[in-house]
């Protein structure tokens, strides 16, 4: 053998080993069946569907696998944009559990979007309105009780994300208040509202109601003192007048 082609040989077997020795550090070093299965995979683009022989061959290999791992999360960011509209066409037809559904899908691509948590639950809300027990599944309430759940822990862990998102906040208020009948709990979502919305003044009488259901008519009648006079609806005015008017013969 001439001395040129025994060289180009014995680094050609050299390079062959480094890579060799790569796949084996990663295929056994940490016994990991993540990392095991991983390099099988960027092996697999390797040429010729096989263990790549070269280092440029490896590092063509982890580029198309690096590139294949990118489009899968474009593809995926996509398909979450699109239950995400879908949802909203079935909320806008009223169609609630479908909208759910939809938004479940969502949140399993992004998580962490307090928007999709504050449409699942007010979706939950409208939703718990019409579930009944057709079939007879435990007691007649039980259905709907956990789509009110649903709606509750949907709301929390959109504020969660977002301490400032008044929507919802505003929201769970409504839940506690009007359908749980949970009036302390509303009190203190509408209070941390109201630090960002003071001249609200839904959130003004939605307080009076709270402090009706506590028994304590004074307090109430203190919010309806402060929110009439912001109300330019005449209709609106009116009833919060008798609904002072009413509290102040209780008291």
């Amino acid at each position: 053998m001439k001395k040129g082609a025994f060289r180009k040989g014995f680094f050609a077997f050299v390079g062959f080993a480094v890579i060799v020795g790569v796949i084996v550090f990663v295929f056994y070093h940490d016994k990991n069946k993540e990392r095991l299965e991983l390099a099988r995979e960027i092996a697999e683009y390797g040429p010729r569907k096989g263990v790549p022989r070269t280092i440029e061959d490896l590092k063509r290999a982890i580029a198309a696998y690096e590139k294949l791992q990118e489009q899968h999360v474009k593809d995926a960011a996509q398909t979450g944009v699109y239950w995400k509209i879908l949802a909203s066409r079935f909320q806008d037809r009223g169609m609630h559990f479908q909208a759910i559904e939809a938004l479940g899908r969502a949140i399993d691509i992004t998580p962490e979007d307090e928007t999709l948590h504050y449409l699942l639950g007010l979706n939950a809300a409208y939703a718990a309105k019409s579930a009944y027990d057709y079939q007879g599944e435990g007691a007649i309430g039980d259905r709907a009780q956990r789509y009110f759940d649903l709606a509750e822990k949907a709301y929390i862990r959109s504020i969660e994300l977002e301490s400032r998102y008044n929507q919802a906040r505003f929201a769970l208020a409504v839940l506690y208040i009007y359908e749980l009948e949970r009036p302390e709990e509303g009190i203190a979502q509408l209070t941390a509202y109201m630090e960002d919305r003071s001249g609200d003044t839904d959130a003004m009488f939605m307080m009076a109601r709270a402090f009706y259901m506590l028994g304590r008519y004074r307090e109430a009648v203190a919010w309806y003192d402060q929110g009439i006079p912001l109300v330019k609806d005449k209709a609106q005015r009116a009833e919060a007048e008798e609904n002072r008017r009413y509290m102040l013969g209780l008291m």
